[in-house]
């Protein structure tokens, strides 16, 4: 096409500067969502989160971000309808990536964590029903991602409570937190082990598995982690010998000793978690970046398109220099506006998140990160009663959740009338 002849160079460099944006928008509010229990629980410091988070998602991004990608984002689109229309496609991944970027660094600067999938999956409905025809998004999967505005929260919300729960019946409410949790720690370790080695299996590593012509099963999946789950178990029963009662901290607050074995267990699922989410959420931003390539290279749209390195790497560089610039300010609202975390309060959160994402895996529940977590850290602080949680910023977080899709399409159709105004 005479098109991608005279602009091609121009159009894929326009895609590269949209998509590390988007890519910085993933970092600054998504990982920092990831991370914001273990910040907000003391558990960890925030420079400590961003380097920790900094390592393990760009090495999720870049290692398990996937070879191959569908270049029409979760299958939102059809890519037929603009067989004869490649430059449509262009358009509309450059708008989609601009505006949910946009979308994403508006909702940073507030403060509101907000969904990086609704944000892209929003920008790319408002391109393709308003500038190409409305029979061109699958309605029923964009039906399904709504769904996930309910699911997401109120599964992490139910795992958390009833995980919070036990720790303060089995460990809290003892006369000796200490000694039990000494006892029973080691349960949670096993539990910890086994649910972030299946997330990783699951999300983090299926690319991997497909690339390498290895396939694992859910239930051989399952057989790897409880392996695992042991091991970390056996592990960490060795480190708790090693934990030492502090008698002067304990005298201000009972749990102190507790609260100390409970942050050393934050920094495993933190490292976990933020790899699993590198891999599965980099696709955020990199998919429609690998989609205008494929299409500007080839002059034609095609279903799959190879995802070459140097795209995976610009997303996980613009994934860490996202956490590090902006993402100290959503942090700030998951780990300390919703409700008061300590280590145990946030252990059950991140275990609870992640229990929903190995949920959801094995049954096809379409869900959310960002909700997953902020559902888990409000089942947390119901597990305190209601007076533990604030309600003003639930409240200011669930209206970003309803506004992220449209915001996400009307940036989106903007952009691409803009867009095809320039280069028709």
């Amino acid at each position: 096409m005479t098109l991608f002849v005279e602009y091609g160079q121009i159009l894929i460099i326009l895609a590269c500067i949209f998509g590390l944006f988007m890519a910085w928008g993933v970092g600054a509010n998504d990982v920092a969502n990831a991370m914001g229990t273990s910040v907000g629980s003391r558990a960890l410091t925030v420079k400590q989160a961003i380097l920790i988070a900094m390592v393990f998602e760009f090495a999720g991004a870049y290692l398990a971000g996937g070879e191959v990608t569908s270049t029409i984002r979760k299958g939102i689109i059809d890519p037929a309808i603009m067989a004869g229309a490649p430059e449509l496609l262009v358009y509309g991944m450059l708008s989609a990536l601009l505006a949910a970027g946009t979308w994403l660094l508006i909702a940073s600067m507030m403060g509101w964590p907000v969904s990086t999938t609704h944000s892209i999956v929003g920008a790319i409905v408002g391109f393709a029903a308003v500038g190409i025809s409305p029979d061109a998004v699958n309605w029923a999967k964009v039906g399904k991602i709504v769904a996930s505005w309910v699911i997401s929260p109120v599964l992490a919300g139910t795992i958390s409570f009833m995980l919070f729960r036990s720790v303060q019946a089995l460990i809290l409410t003892r006369d000796d937190p200490f000694s039990r949790a000494k006892k029973i720690i080691p349960v949670y370790m096993f539990a910890v082990g086994f649910l972030i080695s299946m997330v990783t299996m699951l999300k983090g590593l299926k690319h991997v598995f497909k690339d390498t012509g290895m396939s694992m099963s859910f239930g051989q999946c399952a057989m790897v982690a409880v392996g695992i789950g042991i091991l970390v178990s056996l592990v960490g029963s060795a480190l708790l010998n090693r934990v030492e009662r502090d008698e002067e901290a304990e005298k201000d607050n009972r749990f102190a000793s507790v609260e100390k074995v409970f942050a050393v267990l934050m920094i495993f699922t933190a490292c976990a978690m933020a790899f699993a989410h590198g891999s599965n959420d980099v696709a955020n931003a990199v998919g429609p970046l690998a989609a205008v390539v494929s299409v500007v290279r080839s002059g034609a749209v095609e279903a799959k398109s190879m995802m070459p390195s140097w795209i995976l790497l610009l997303g996980g560089v613009g994934i860490m220099l996202g956490l590090a610039t902006y993402g100290f300010k959503v942090m700030g609202t998951i780990g300390r506006k919703i409700t008061e975390l300590t280590p145990s309060r946030g252990f059950a959160a991140e275990l609870g998140a992640a229990a929903t994402v190995v949920l959801a895996s094995a049954t096809g529940l379409p869900i959310s990160t960002t909700h997953t977590l902020v559902g888990a850290v409000l089942g947390v602080g119901l597990a305190r009663g209601i007076a533990a949680l604030n309600i003003r910023v639930i409240g200011t977080i669930f209206m970003s959740w309803l506004i992220t899709l449209p915001a996400g399409a009307g940036l989106a159709i903007i952009f691409f009338f803009f867009f095809k105004g320039i280069f028709s």
